[in-house]
């Protein structure tokens, strides 16, 4: 695998140890506009990687370095994820640059596979549990929908990076048992499964706005087919399940 190098002045000292894997798109125009941005001193942001549409993966800063990706945010009991982890930024218009007929650009083939390859090396080399990988929409839902609903989370499952079960027999339905403005335990229970996969969201039985972009955010990730905000019997199956089995898969999700 070969690996470009130039040199963004965009980081610091990790604080904490390495111990997640945050993916991105750029959404922007092109793969050079994105470069010159994280290599500006002014606009103060970087990721470890960029990997563009051909399969070239480009370094900008050195893992054991603190890049500035991930912003304000949020996973597992923990805001300052820029020193937990590395960040890879995917050449993609995404939602800022759709195509002419609106719909999402799609990631080539050779994109996918060099981000495989560059995940399987990063794993080789730190220990980063299936709960630790993540996307920019996972860890600061209110503000980001990177790497977007059509990025291939269940791919990279199959190849040992992440976590992907096969869809509960209930996602298929949505009959909307839980949406904005419920309240009561069913509510708080939700919020407490969402809060335990690593979301941040007050639980307190209330299905807020912010309840209701959290739900978003799994949907995006978890259950790409359905961006309601609505917890209907399918949501509510598959927070269950991802809950669960990455429980199981890690141990614990937040020690």
């Amino acid at each position: 695998m070969q690996i470009d190098r130039v040199e963004s002045p965009n980081f610091n000292a990790r604080r904490q140890a390495l111990d997640m894997l945050v993916l991105h798109y750029t959404g922007m125009e092109t793969g050079e506009a994105a470069l010159q941005r994280m290599c500006d001193p002014a606009a103060e942001v970087s990721a470890h990687y960029m990997v563009w549409e051909d399969g070239r993966i480009t370094q900008l800063v050195e893992e054991d370095q603190r890049a500035w990706h991930a912003g304000v945010s949020f996973w597992q009991d923990d805001d300052d994820l820029n020193s937990r982890s590395i960040g890879i930024e995917i050449v993609n218009g995404g939602h800022d640059v759709p195509l002419p007929d609106g719909r999402l650009p799609p990631y080539p083939d050779p994109q996918i596979a060099a981000v495989i390859a560059l995940s399987k090396d990063i794993l080789s080399r730190h220990i980063i549990r299936p709960s630790r990988i993540v996307g920019h929409s996972d860890i600061a839902p209110a503000r980001k929908i990177d790497p977007g609903e059509h990025f291939p989370w269940a791919q990279l499952a199959a190849e040992g990076i992440g976590y992907w079960p096969a869809l509960p027999a209930m996602s298929g339905r949505d009959g909307g048992s839980l949406l904005p403005g419920d309240t009561g335990k069913h509510v708080e229970r939700l919020q407490d499964t969402l809060k335990g996969i690593g979301y941040e969201l007050a639980v307190d039985g209330i299905y807020s706005d912010e309840t209701a972009s959290i739900v978003r955010a799994f949907q995006r990730r978890w259950l790409p087919m359905r961006l309601t905000g609505h917890a209907g019997a399918g949501t509510l199956a598959r927070i269950a399940q991802i809950h669960a089995g990455l429980e199981a898969s890690s141990g614990s999700l937040t020690s």
